[in-house]
């Protein structure tokens, strides 16, 4: 049989100081410690999120900016291509214009050239047909 004595009641009491003993001296301690530690990571959890979102904003505005140059850019080449294409088909016209002029010119100095050759050759050609008949014949027509 068990006895119920001073020494039961000595035993609850020195377990209940210990268990208050340690509670002041070694788990508060700890478990401030660690409320501490957990507000610490969530803060740093929270800061991770919110860089995340600004790098992921960052980013989304730096590609539509890309978007926007590359459309842009595309737009003033687009239109750099079409005003260059008008001043090419001007600038052939006007060489084309002067070729044809140039052309004129030059058939109209060949044309008075050929005219001049002629009447210098028909001029010749009688003197030479004199010279050839003479020269044929003997004597002098």
């Amino acid at each position: 049989m068990i006895n119920v004595d001073i020494s039961v009641l000595t035993q609850i009491v020195n377990f209940l100081f210990l268990i208050w003993a340690m509670n002041i001296v070694l788990y508060r301690p700890i478990r401030k410690i660690l409320i501490e530690r957990k507000e610490k990571i969530n803060g740093l959890e929270q800061s991770i999120r919110n860089l995340n979102n600004s790098v992921q904003d960052k980013d989304d505005s730096y590609a539509l900016g890309i978007k926007n140059a590359r459309s842009k850019g595309q737009k003033e080449k687009e239109t750099l291509m079409s005003v260059d294409q008008n001043d090419e088909k001007q600038l052939i016209e006007k060489i084309n214009k002067k070729a044809q002029e140039d052309l004129a010119q030059m058939r109209g100095k060949i044309v008075k050239d050929t005219e001049n050759v002629r009447k210098l050759l028909l001029n010749e050609v009688d003197t030479c047909a004199d010279a050839i008949c003479q020269k044929i014949l003997g004597r002098a027509v």
